[in-house]
């Protein structure tokens, strides 16, 4: 049998970690929110459901991306994120994950509004409006 290696992610940016310390400090003020560090990584949860993920220490599927769920967004959603050339997407076990690129300090702000936007539907029984 044979065995089979992971790719290794390369390590994150300082820059990026700056950026991702700056969002958790930001999202932990919300309500009911918790993060949990996991594999390089902060898992962001409303309540038990898991609504976005930061890179601490490894990349995601690139150097400055962040993740967040939406699962079945409305339409006017699903416009604004095919609109955004920032944005990636992938189903992950039933789940819609959405990615965000980041490059400047002024990405922060679209950031906390794509992470309110998970926030919202991880509140909603993880149905997105």
């Amino acid at each position: 049998m044979r065995s089979r290696r992971r790719q290794k992610l390369p390590a994150i940016s300082e820059q990026m970690k700056v950026w991702c310390g700056a969002l958790a400090q930001e999202v932990s003020d919300w309500p009911q929110v918790r993060a949990r560090s996991f594999f390089g990584y902060t898992g962001l949860y409303r309540t038990d459901f898991m609504f976005a993920v930061l890179p601490r220490t490894r990349s995601l599927e690139t150097a400055n991306a962040l993740a967040f769920r939406l699962d079945d967004p409305a339409p006017s959603l699903r416009s604004r994120l095919e609109k955004d050339p920032r944005i990636g997407s992938a189903e992950i076990k039933r789940a819609r994950w959405f990615s965000l690129e980041l490059s400047a300090d002024s990405d922060l702000h679209d950031a906390l509004r794509w992470l309110r936007a998970g926030y919202d539907a991880a509140g909603k029984g993880r149905k997105s409006s």
